[in-house]
């Protein structure tokens, strides 16, 4: 059902479950390393392969990092909470049960306002707790990647044990038809808080932070309906896809007197579509009971409180701040935050730089370059400095906007600084002399176009313009080149 109809008989009702993987040195109860990418089962030892007599101990640094994402969320933290053991069987779990949070979370009761459409939405926050992740299985052979129909599995235990905070809204009510877009935005808010306080590098591409996004349908004024969760979505985009086709496909059924199957649902990115995962029609039984291998957790408030004071400004309030510093619209804001391009302005604009031509630059040039080889905007190969050394060049007269492009094409290719890469290619614009030379050189070649000028017709300047950048291979000041032609033909 298309969504705009959809949307004219039910309510949709949201919740997310966001895990991020925090950035920690070492694993959550060993001592291994957690960079990612290295040689399968390299960064293992006998605690996260679960050995007989191994024993786990928590790692401060992931405990100090969740009760700061907490205090971020505007949770109540724990006094007192402990580890559960939540036992179920997968072949990427070395121990055959996962150390995680249950009853007694480290925080809950808080909340995140995102603004979409201009409104504001207060999402509320169930709970943050912690635990660890687990490894990764690739399934060999078939078509989908899945178990099913695979020839065979292998496992890689790296990421078995990795710190992992899991944040559980509750559910989100009142979006209408922008549910979608709340659902997006609540997420790039996350990705902004967990970048603005250090706790992970939230690369949505390499796992570190993935949603399972809930979504059910009913009638205005009934109870709620069946919900159906998606599972580890990977992109914001396809957040807010996986909803509004799940709003559409359940709308569907409903009007067709259909019945919604509570059920765990995969997304696909090329159809954005979803399809039935596993049944979840009553309460998995994984039979928690607390960790006897690990001691409770209890913050001392003080310890608390010191963490709170050391919070750094928050994206929310950041935004806000600058937009009145830099004079940009609600809009412009949301963009620059969706690309992930706020900080690299305001880092472009310490380092000497304009705001309008640090935006310019940074949402303009850069992110088509970030979006062609599928980069995130933070990792192309290019610092703010050296952004802003070619914004001075062109205030100076150096270059203009099209040697500027070729400039930023050679810091990304790794040719050197913006002025390494000015002398090697010799982008440097013309000079006065020079230019005049050209202009000459232009004038005695199109002597028909130069009479129009002459005879008042002065839209003819384009084409004399035209060539003189062609003849000076784009090193020429355009507006510069008119305005000595004109004064050349004695046209005022």
């Amino acid at each position: 059902m298309a969504f705009d109809k959809a949307l004219q008989s039910f309510e949709p009702v949201l919740g997310l479950e966001t895990h991020v993987e925090l950035g920690t040195e070492s694993k959550m109860f060993c001592g291994c390393a957690t960079g990612f990418g290295e040689p399968p089962n390299t960064q293992v030892c006998p605690t996260c392969l679960a050995f007989p007599g191994a024993l786990p101990v928590a790692n401060e640094a992931a405990i100090e990092a969740t009760i700061r994402i907490g205090l971020a969320l505007n949770c109540s933290i724990a006094e007192w909470c402990r580890f559960a053991r939540k036992n179920y069987f997968y072949p990427d779990m070395p121990k055959n049960y996962q150390i995680s949070q249950y009853d007694e979370p480290l925080c809950s009761d808080g909340y995140l306002d995102v603004e979409v459409g201009g409104r504001t939405f207060r999402v509320e926050i169930e709970r943050v707790h912690l635990e660890e992740d687990t490894g990764k299985s690739t399934h060999v052979g078939g078509a989908t990647g899945r178990i099913h129909g695979a020839d065979y599995s292998i496992v890689d235990y790296n990421r078995a044990g990795i710190p992992l905070v899991e944040i559980v809204t509750k559910p989100i009510t009142g979006t209408g038809e922008l549910a979608p877009e709340v659902a997006k935005a609540y997420g790039i808010e996350l990705r902004e808080i967990m970048r603005s306080l250090g706790v992970s590098d939230v690369r949505m591409d390499q796992g570190s932070m993935r949603f399972d996004v809930n979504v059910s349908l009913n009638k205005p004024g009934e109870p709620w309906g069946t919900r159906t969760e998606t599972k580890n979505v990977n992109s914001f985009r396809s957040v807010e896809r996986s909803v509004r086709g799940e709003i559409e496909r359940q709308a569907y059924l409903l009007s067709e007197g259909g019945k919604i199957t509570q059920e765990t649902r995969h997304f696909h990115e090329d159809t954005g579509t979803t399809t039935p995962g596993r049944s979840k029609e009553e309460a998995q039984d994984y039979r928690y009971f607390p960790d006897p291998d690990l001691v409770p957790i209890a913050p001392d408030v003080a310890w608390v409180e010191s963490l709170r004071a050391s919070l750094p400004e928050l994206p929310r309030v950041k935004r806000l701040r600058l937009r009145e510093e830099w004079g940009v619209s609600e809009h412009d804001m949301e963009s620059m935050t969706n690309a992930g391009a706020v900080d690299l302005v305001e880092a472009t604009i310490a380092a000497g730089a304009p705001a309008a031509d640090a935006r310019k630059w940074w949402m303009g040039e850069l992110a088509r370059r970030a979006n062609e080889s599928g980069t995130a905007l933070a990792d192309l190969a290019i610092t703010p400095a050296d952004v802003a050394r070619v914004t001075e060049l062109v205030a100076s007269g150096a270059l203009n906007d099209k040697l500027a492009r070729a400039a930023l094409e050679g810091i990304l290719a790794g040719e050197g600084t913006a002025d390494e890469v000015v002398a090697k290619r010799g982008l440097q614009i013309a000079d006065e002399g020079e230019l005049a030379g050209i202009i000459e050189q232009v004038l005695a070649d199109n002597a028909d176009a130069a009479e129009k000028v002459r005879s008042g017709k002065v839209a003819a300047v384009g084409a004399l313009v035209g060539a003189v950048m062609k003849l000076s291979r784009g090193k020429a000041d355009a507006g510069r080149a008119r305005e000595l032609i004109l004064e050349k033909l004695g046209v005022s």
